[in-house]
């Protein structure tokens, strides 16, 4: 499985609660029409105008290769249609995570 991590920074203008509305409402939502898609969680990093990055997002999917085919049907489309009116995506790290961690 590899993981994505993205950086976000919300558009000028932007509310942060009608982001925070759209993931929940249809960000996750759609994730189920996305077959390579295992795991996706967004987090709030800060609000505030002067950060330089306003959210993360981690995406767990089965491989590259099944993700990038999930990139090109029209619900990633109507993903990224949506998402880019509000915010733009500052860095992007991918890779596989080591042994299965720990959690209490």
């Amino acid at each position: 499985m590899e993981t994505i991590v993205h950086t976000i920074r919300l558009h000028p203008g932007t509310d942060p609660e009608d982001f925070e509305r759209w993931v929940r409402e249809v960000d996750y939502a759609t994730c189920p029409e996305l077959p390579s898609v295992r795991g996706f969680h967004v987090f709030r990093i800060s609000t505030r105008d002067d950060e330089p990055a306003h959210y993360a997002e981690i995406i767990e999917v089965t491989d590259h290769k099944a993700f990038a085919r999930d990139m090109e049907t029209p619900a990633f489309a109507r993903l990224v249609a949506a998402f880019e009116q509000m915010a733009a995506v500052l860095d992007t790290l991918a890779g596989e995570r080591v042994g299965d961690g720990y959690r209490a």
